[in-house]
C-alpha cells in the first residue's frame, strides 16, 4: 500500500505514544526486546489493548484483552472502522488530502455494526466500541502485529484492514503514530530489504519496473527476469507438478517448518537434486544431496543486520568458523567460480557498497557511518542524510508530493479448516520465549524457562474429555495426528487449544496444520486448524477405571 516493506515507526516512539493495539502478537515471548520498549510506553501511560484469541503473557499486561475468535480479525477491523465513521471520529481532512477510495471503503464497512462484529468475533460490542473511540481520539496511536495476523489464508487482507484503520484516523506519517509489523526472527527485515522476495529487487524496487531492472542489468552485465518469481508455497506446488526438480536451501528448514509437513517432506524427497547450506544438519539437510556447512552470521562473519525499525547495524567477525564451515558469501562465490562465473571473493563491505550503489534507501549507509552512528535507519539517501525516524511524513505535506494512499475494502472470510462435529476444537500454534522456530538452534540446550511439549487446553475442555494434566492424548486433524501430553491452561477459553512449534522431533505439530495459503503473500494458515482431541484409553483407565470414553461433544 505504501510501496515499502518496513514498519513506519521507530522503537522509541512506542515509549511515548498514547494508545497501543497489540494485535495477534505475543511480543513478550516472541519479540522480547521490542516488548521492553512497549512496556516503557505502558509505564509512561499508554493504554494497551491486546487483541489475541489467547490471554497470553503479553495480554496480561494490557488494560483490555480482546479474546476474539481465531480468524475474525478483518471482522473486528471493519467493525472498528464502521464505529469510527458512524461516530464522526474519522480524520476527514487527512482522508481528503492524503488518501483515495474512502467512499467505497466506508460503504464496505457500513454493514459491520457493533452487534454484527460481536457475533463474528465473540467480543462484547461495548468493548469493541470503546477501543474504536480510544484509538480514533488518541493524539498518538500505533497498531503492532505479527504472525497472529499474517499466518492466515487471507494474511494480506488482514494487514490491509489494519492499514485502513490508520488511514481512517490519520495515525500514520507522524511521530508516535504508525504501523508496526514486528518481524518474526532476526534479520527478516534485512532479507526483504536485500531482495529476498520473489517480486522485488534490493531496496524494494519492483522487478517488473524496467528502469529499476535496468540499473542491475547494467552493473551485472546480465538480463534480470522481468516477471516475479515464486514464493515458497508456489515452489512446493511446482515441485508437486514436476516444474521444479532442483532446490538450493539456505538457512531454512522446510522439512519441519511448513504446514502439512509430511507432504512437504514427500516433495523434498522427490527432487532430483537438493543443496542445503546451513549451520546445522537439519531434517532438510538430511534429505539433501549436498550440504555446505555455513558460518554463524552473528559471530563468524562480517556484514549487516536490520531490525524491525529499519535500523541497519554492523555485524563483526569475532571467531573463525569451525572445521570446513565457511561464510555464506564465500560459499556462494566459490560456487559461482565452479560454474564458470568467477566473481572473485569480494568482502562483505564490497558487496554492501555495490548494494548501496543500486538501492537509494541504503545509499548513505557506508560502513564508516554505520559504525560511527551505531546504526542508521533507511531510507538514508546520501552520506549527509541522518536516516529516517518514521516513514510517510510526506502524507501531511501540502501540496501532496506523492500519489494518495489508497483504502482497500477487505471482505471477511472464516478460516479454511472449518470446525465440525468431528473436528470441534480450534488449534492455534505459536512460540515460546526460550525456543526458536523448529528448535534447530535452541533445542540442543536446556532452559529453566522451557515447558515440556504439550497440547494446551481450557479447563472446561479437559474436564469434558475426562483428562488431567499430563495425560497423553491424540490430536487429530483432517491431515494427520500426533500424540502429546495435556497441559491445562486457564488462559484458554473452551474450544481453543494451543501447541508450540519448537519440538517437531518429539511432536510434529505441522502434521496437523493446513497448507491453505494466502494468494498474495504465500503464507500458510498455521493459526487456524480444526482438530479433535482423543484421550488415550490406557491413561484414563489407569486413573479412573473408565473402560470407554465418549466422543468429545461438538
Amino acid at each position: 500500500m505504501f510501496g515499502v516493506g518496513g514498519g513506519t515507526c521507530s522503537y522509541e516512539e512506542i515509549e511515548t505514544t498514547d494508545v497501543i493495539l497489540l494485535w495477534g502478537s505475543n511480543a513478550r515471548e516472541a519479540h522480547p526486546i521490542f516488548f521492553h520498549h512497549l512496556m516503557k510506553g505502558v509505564r509512561n501511560g499508554a493504554k494497551l489493548y491486546a487483541i489475541d484469541p489467547r490471554r497470553t503473557t503479553s495480554a496480561m499486561w494490557a488494560d483490555v484483552w480482546l479474546g476474539l475468535e481465531v480468524g475474525s480479525d478483518i471482522a473486528l477491523a471493519n467493525t472498528l472502522a464502521r464505529e469510527i465513521i458512524a461516530s464522526g471520529l474519522h480524520h476527514e481532512e487527512f482522508i481528503r488530502h492524503s488518501t483515495e477510495g474512502f467512499e467505497a471503503y466506508a460503504e464496505s464497512v457500513e454493514p459491520w455494526t457493533l452487534q454484527r462484529g460481536a457475533e463474528i468475533t465473540g467480543l462484547p460490542p461495548e468493548v469493541i466500541g470503546r477501543m474504536a473511540h480510544d484509538y480514533a481520539t488518541a493524539e498518538q496511536a500505533q497498531i503492532c502485529w505479527t504472525l497472529g495476523i499474517t499466518e492466515h489464508h487471507n494474511a494480506t487482507d488482514n494487514v490491509l484492514a489494519l492499514i485502513d484503520l490508520a488511514l481512517l484516523t490519520g495515525h500514520v506519517g507522524r511521530y508516535g503514530s504508525g504501523l508496526v509489523p514486528i518481524r518474526g526472527q532476526n534479520n527478516v527485515q534485512g532479507g526483504g530489504d536485500m531482495g529476498a522476495l520473489p517480486n522485488r529487487l534490493p531496496g524494494f524496487q519492483e522487478i517488473e519496473d524496467p528502469v529499476s531492472r535496468g540499473k542491475f542489468e547494467a552493473l551485472w552485465g546480465r538480463p534480470v527476469p522481468d516477471t516475479a518469481g515464486k514464493h515458497l508455497s508456489l515452489m512446493l506446488e511446482a515441485m508437486e507438478h514436476g516444474e521444479i526438480t532442483a532446490l538450493y536451501v539456505i538457512g531454512e528448514n522446510p522439512a519441519q517448518s511448513e504446514a502439512r509437513s509430511d507432504h512437504a517432506r514427500h516433495l523434498l524427497r522427490g527432487l532430483e537434486f537438493m543443496v542445503v547450506q546451513d549451520l546445522f544438519m537439519t531434517r532438510t539437510a538430511e534429505l539433501a544431496d549436498v550440504v555446505f556447512p555455513a558460518a554463524a552470521g552473528w559471530a563468524e562473519t562480517d556484514g549487516t543486520v536490520t531490525s524491525s525499525e529499519r535500523r541497519v547495524q554492523r555485524v563483526r567477525k569475532a571467531l573463525d568458523p569451525p572445521g570446513e564451515a565457511r561464510d555464506d558469501l564465500h560459499i556462494i562465490s566459490a560456487l559461482a567460480e565452479r560454474m564458470g562465473r568467477g566473481w572473485g571473493y569480494p568482502t562483505a563491505e564490497e558487496v554492501w557498497d555495490e548494494l548501496r550503489s543500486l538501492s537509494p534507501n541504503h545509499a548513505g549507509m557506508s560502513y564508516r557511518r554505520l559504525a560511527e552512528a551505531g546504526g542508521l535507519q533507511w531510507p538514508c539517501y546520501d552520506e549527509d542524510h541522518p536516516g529516517t525516524l518514521f516513514l510517510h511524513g510526506e502524507l501531511w505535506d501540502d501540496p501532496l508530493p506523492r500519489d494518495p494512499a489508497p483504502f482497500f475494502p477487505t471482505p471477511w472470510a472464516p478460516p479454511v479448516d472449518e470446525l465440525s462435529e468431528e473436528y470441534p476444537i480450534r488449534l492455534t500454534t505459536g512460540r515460546r520465549l526460550d525456543s526458536y522456530n523448529t528448535g534447530v538452534q535452541s533445542g540442543g540446550y536446556s532452559s529453566p524457562l522451557r515447558t515440556a511439549v504439550a497440547v494446551e487446553v481450557a479447563p472446561a475442555d479437559g474436564a469434558a474429555l475426562g483428562v488431567a494434566e499430563g495425560d497423553l492424548v491424540r490430536v487429530v486433524s483432517r491431515r494427520g495426528s500426533v500424540e502429546a501430553p495435556v497441559m491445562v491452561d486457564r488462559s484458554l477459553r473452551p474450544g481453543l487449544a494451543f501447541m508450540a512449534v519448537h519440538d517437531p522431533d518429539e511432536v510434529d505439530v505441522n502434521l496437523l496444520t493446513i497448507d491453505a495459503w494466502d494468494p498474495k503473500s504465500g503464507t500458510a494458515e498455521f493459526k487456524a486448524t480444526a482438530v479433535r482431541i482423543e484421550p488415550l484409553q490406557e491413561d484414563v483407565e489407569q486413573r479412573s477405571g473408565v473402560r470407554s470414553v465418549a466422543n468429545y461433544p461438538a
